[in-house]
Parts: structure tokens; sequence; C-alpha cells
């Protein structure tokens, strides 16, 4: 029969609570920081920084709107045509998009609607 070794210890997963995940991204993207050198001293992987970073983005994605709720999606109209339209005279930016489209931001659209639009076309 076989020899088994039974490892006990303290548990292996470790559990991060919000605000300290936030003060070790503070650390590990502040100007001049290493990411890796900031990993090995609190004991986690690199990828883990990445994957907290990355799932704080998403979070950060739909800037509320002034009354603090998230903000909804407005419904965009998309006209498929052959010939380019001529810039529109008030547009305060006009994006052109791959197959010949065209996206117009208008000055009176709020900066929290034009950051999300600029953020879905990444």
């Amino acid at each position: 029969m076989g020899q088994i070794t039974v490892f006990s210890g303290p548990e292996r997963r470790r559990r991060w609570t919000e605000e300290l995940r936030l003060q070790i991204l503070t650390e590990a993207f502040a100007p001049g920081a290493s990411p890796t050198a900031v990993a090995r001293r609190h004991e986690i992987s690199t990828g883990q920084l990445y994957t907290w970073r990355n799932k704080l983005a998403v979070g950060a994605a739909t800037p509320p709107t002034e009354d603090g709720r998230p903000a909804d999606f407005a419904e965009a109209l998309v006209i498929e045509d052959r010939e380019r339209a001529a810039p529109v005279p008030d547009a305060a930016i006009i994006v052109d998009l791959p197959r010949d489209q065209r996206m117009t931001i208008f000055p009176s659209a709020s900066p929290a609607l034009v950051t999300a639009v600029l953020k879905a076309l990444r």
C-alpha cells in the first residue's frame, strides 16, 4: 500500500475586500510603479491584478447620470447609404465606421452619453 501525505493549514483561497483591491490597484498602476513588483509584494499573480483592473473598468464603463442612476442606452438608427453623406454643419464629432457608416455626435449630447458611446466603439 502507498503512502498518503495530508497537507493541512490555512485555506489556500484568499478573500480580498473591495477597499484592499482598490488600494493594490492604485499602487500597482501609479505612474512609475511596477505591477510585477506590487503583485510580488502582495503575493498575488500579475494576472490577478489585470483581472481586477478589467472588472473595475467594466463596472465604470457606464457612468451614472446626474441623478445617480445608471445611464440607459439610447436608440441608434443606422442608415445604410451607398453614397457618402455630407458632414452635418453643426456636428461636434463625426466618427467614420467600417462599411461606409458614419456616427455623428452633436454638441447637445451629454458628456456621459458621449463617453459611453465611444467606449462601446472600442
